[in-house]
């Protein structure tokens, strides 16, 4: 499976790249767009703001590329972290943004209840899925995943509500339609339950969405 990752400069790129391949990858690290067209699978990973992560891909020029790649069914993208909120409508934190609109919502603040609950929300918290879903196969129900983040996807839509994490009320920690997927959590530095994941990303086609 070629997975090709997003460089925009504001990921933890070199995890994400040696998770894949450990998962059995041809893995490229790119800043070009048009080698999209070499990927069956897209990984966009991100640390940082909204406004700043949406900066970064419009002047690397990939949001045109991205819509067209992903056009084709057979292709999937997996967004990590700040990857996922930018799949969002739009994002408030640097300023409102519009976002690349692949997953219908909001990025907002998480409302923490102090003082047990500070932000940012930074360590393992469980992660329960909302439905069954192929990218779940072998990974108990309530697993614990590695999350840093201050801020959350409040997804408008159920049926894109892949899973929730407990925290500051209760978030959603994972979102997909059928070939664009997003978690909050961080599975390159999961350990296995991480790991397994990732394979599932890349194993499953998309008749199995």
């Amino acid at each position: 499976m070629k997975a090709l990752v997003i460089n925009v400069g504001m990921g933890n790129l070199g995890s994400v790249r040696r998770a894949l391949e450990e998962c059995g990858a041809e893995v490229r690290l790119s800043t070009r767009p048009e080698e999209l067209d070499w990927a069956d699978r897209i990984i966009l990973p991100g640390v940082g703001a909204f406004a700043t992560g949406m900066g970064r891909l419009q002047e690397g020029g990939w949001v045109a590329p991205l819509r067209q790649a992903l056009a084709n069914p057979r292709v999937r993208l997996l967004g990590i972290c700040l990857g996922m909120q930018l799949l969002a409508d739009s994002g408030e934190e640097g300023g409102l943004t519009s976002g690349l609109g692949f997953i219908p919502g909001h990025v907002t603040r998480l409302k923490v209840q102090p003082p047990r609950e500070r932000l940012p929300h930074v360590g393992w918290n469980a992660v329960h899925p909302a439905r069954p879903h192929w990218l779940w196969e072998g990974i108990p129900h309530g697993t614990d995943f590695y999350f840093v983040h201050s801020y959350h996807l409040a997804a408008a839509q159920d049926e894109t509500r892949l899973a929730t994490t407990p925290y500051a009320g209760g978030f959603v920690s994972a979102v997909g339609t059928p070939n664009i997927l997003g978690v909050q959590f961080h599975p390159e530095k999961s350990g296995r339950p991480g790991f397994q994941l990732l394979r599932n990303f890349l194993a499953f086609p998309s008749e199995n969405a």
